[in-house]
């Protein structure tokens, strides 16, 4: 089945990929994705080649490596895995490996400008979604499909049906883009965008940085959304012109058709909306950050490919300048990427960080992933991340909240689960 009607962004960006026109939703096609993005555990697809005999790439200049989730390596295991990537990489020229130092992968491939509008992007991470914020289309695939698209290139995918999500109005002070995305999730729930394309718009959307659009398309995934977008303008291309140093002749971009058909529309009045709070132990068990106030934190970590970009952390500062965190918790700050780590150590950023008491990782993937920063039983923990599944951050028997950054920094100060709005006055 073929349509002529009017297309939503997904269903350009699959025809693209696929060298197919007139698709539906519904159908299914063989893509060829732009980039293969793989994580520290690329080791995995590689013991698969080993065992197959396979000794060639279908395009290495497509495979982009991350040793971002367990970084540096915590054991001897880890290493020899880390090893195993960098000789592959070597072996087989790819060009775009990133080790250790690097950062989280979403972020790195952004800022070094492989990620770019109209592209079809497949990666080993749930949150690859994130790609949205630059106008490609991005998704999470398992280690079996990445090594299959690895050898031949291409991998079957079904055009999503879409969802119009528009965000109006500014939001008060206190209220940032995570607490919007939490009132989302809250509100739909963590299946009600099931393999649906996620489309942002409105006011409040297109007035946003692309690091903040990066929040919203990076937490789509916690409604079940298969990729999330936000339609380029003149913020993507300056981003993509200054940070990544991509000019408007390395790109084309894809835009939603007036009159395309969406399965629903979503429409979020931003006025007056309230700091949110994910509660233990899921995503979509939101709260106002009021109805858990006061509750006792041990540690608050600032970091994840969610909420460790420059301005999260500037916005931190911010809240905490002139504070010390309260006596019993520790929090613990890791940039995003080596070059958010050098920029807020350029501007100040991070030293307001350890004046008010945080500890500085290397930047990366870090508690998110479980890997430092784990907890003991009966802990609590305030994270910027996009996840707060039972026993993710150590323990069992321990509690993960999820909010802003300005409610994480708010938090450290007083000790116990805090609106910013009262720390900001």
């Amino acid at each position: 089945m073929t349509t002529t009607a009017p297309r939503t962004f997904a269903q350009k960006a699959v025809e693209r990929a696929s060298g197919e026109s007139g698709l539906a939703p519904g159908q299914i096609v063989d893509a060829y994705p732009d980039v293969y993005m793989s994580h520290t555990a690329s080791w995995r697809c590689i013991r698969t080649l080993e065992r197959m005999g396979v000794d060639t790439l279908y395009d290495p200049d497509r495979v982009a490596m991350v040793m971002d989730h367990i970084s540096p390596a915590m054991n001897a295991k880890t290493a020899a895995d880390h090893r195993l990537c960098r000789e592959f990489a070597d072996r087989m020229g790819i060009k775009n490996f990133y080790d250790v130092n690097a950062g989280i992968a979403h972020i790195v491939l952004m800022e070094n400008g492989l990620i770019r509008p109209g592209q079809f992007v497949i990666g080993t991470d749930s949150h690859s979604t994130i790609y949205g914020a630059l106008g490609a289309f991005g998704t999470g695939v398992g280690f079996s499909e990445i090594t299959a698209a690895w050898v031949t290139g291409k991998l079957w995918v079904k055009v999503p049906e879409s969802v119009r999500i528009e965000i109006e109005g500014e939001l008060p002070a206190g209220s940032y883009a995570k607490d919007v995305m939490l009132k989302l999730i809250g509100d739909l729930g963590a299946d009600g965008l099931t393999y649906c394309s996620a489309e942002f718009g409105g006011s409040y959307v297109r007035s946003r940085s692309v690091s903040e659009r990066m929040t919203f398309c990076n937490l789509a995934m916690e409604m079940g959304a298969k990729n999330a977008y936000v339609a380029p303008d003149a913020t993507t291309r300056a981003y993509l012109a200054d940070e990544a140093g991509v000019g408007a002749d390395g790109y084309e971009e894809l835009l939603p058709d007036e009159g395309a058909d969406y399965r629903q529309t979503v429409t979020l009045d931003g006025t007056g909306l309230t700091p949110k709070i994910a509660v233990p132990h899921t995503v979509d068990n939101v709260v106002d950050v009021d109805e858990v106030s006061g509750t006792r934190l041990d540690q608050v970590f600032i970091g994840s490919c969610a909420n460790a970009k420059y301005d999260d952390l500037e916005i931190a500062a911010g809240v905490l300048k002139g504070h010390k965190i309260a006596h019993g918790v520790r929090l613990v700050v890791t940039p995003a990427s080596s070059a958010v780590m050098a920029k807020a150590s350029e501007t100040g950023v991070l030293a307001t960080l350890v004046e008010a008491g945080a500890m500085i990782t290397n930047a990366g993937c870090g508690a998110c992933a479980g890997n430092g920063g784990a907890m003991a039983d009966g802990e609590a923990t305030l994270s910027t991340a996009n996840r707060n599944f039972q026993g993710r951050m150590g323990s069992y028997q321990s509690s993960i909240y999820l909010g802003s950054p300005a409610t994480a920094a708010a938090s450290a100060i007083t000790g116990v689960i805090t609106n910013p709005a009262e720390v900001m006055k």
